[in-house]
């Protein structure tokens, strides 16, 4: 918690929290009285036109959720876009978000990051997910729950080339905090070995799809291939073994083409 954060708490009339139970002992703590009052994704819309009516009279109202940033991965988004139709103005605040977080000790190379949050839940929607990012150069960012670590990291390892790096972020700036980077064929293993290593909330970061080739030259020949007619998997398979290039990070490019 910044001072300011801390400072603005302890000002305003209410406080919409995502979990009121959760939010009200930490509250306490900074010495903040404000009253609460309930905003989670079950109810935000109603939340949106309490906090509005409350800002309408003249009340000042702070949003805040349980363990992370409102509107990254939690709820706050459709509340803060109905108060901004509504006229009101909307003042963020720097609060914790743990994939910045683990962005920060992650060590990996790339300039650029995309952050995805959580997978689908099904394996199908989640595997067509990671198709449509696999041939991204950037850093991947995703959320996931302690229940589907292990069969998220199963897909991860099946669509994505399994030398690119991962990074299993676990229970960031908590008692229990890990950070653990290896090769994304190795995760699942490792992830096995203990079951300690399964517990917590997940930040999970994947290193960008490798180049097609600096040249340009395994990409040439694809395309050459896919114009004589060639099936995808056929035209892949053999600009793989003319290129050397990976044959998956070429099969999600040619995918890339034909969308």
């Amino acid at each position: 918690m910044s001072q300011r954060a801390i400072e603005v708490l302890r000002r305003v009339s209410w406080v919409a929290a995502e979990d009121t139970r959760h939010s009200a002992p930490l509250l306490r703590q900074y010495g903040c009285d404000a009253r609460l009052l309930p905003a989670h994704q079950h109810n935000e819309e109603d939340a949106a036109q309490r906090v509005i009516a409350r800002l309408a009279v003249g009340e000042s109202v702070a949003l805040v959720v349980d363990a992370g940033t409102p509107g990254v991965s939690d709820p706050g988004a459709r509340l803060v876009a109905r108060v901004r139709a509504a006229g009101h103005r909307v003042v963020p605040l720097p609060g914790p978000c743990a994939a910045i977080v683990a962005l920060s000790a992650a060590g990996l190379g790339e300039a650029h990051f995309l952050f995805y949050g959580f997978l689908p839940t099904k394996a199908g929607q989640r595997a067509e997910a990671l198709r449509q990012l696999a041939h991204l150069p950037y850093a991947l960012i995703f959320y996931e729950a302690p229940h589907r670590i292990v069969e998220s990291i199963a897909a991860l390892a099946t669509v994505f080339e399994p030398d690119r790096t991962v990074v299993l972020a676990r229970e960031l700036t908590k008692l229990f905090e890990s950070i653990h980077s290896c090769r994304l064929g190795d995760a699942e293993a490792w992830l096995l070995a203990d079951a300690d290593r399964q517990r917590g909330e997940f930040v999970l970061l994947v290193s960008g799809a490798p180049p097609v080739a600096e040249s340009g030259e395994a990409e040439r020949v694809l395309r050459l291939l896919l114009d004589e007619g060639l099936p995808l998997s056929q035209a892949t398979r053999l600009a793989h073994a003319i290129s050397g290039v990976s044959r998956k990070a070429l099969y999600q490019l040619a995918l890339a083409w034909h969308r």
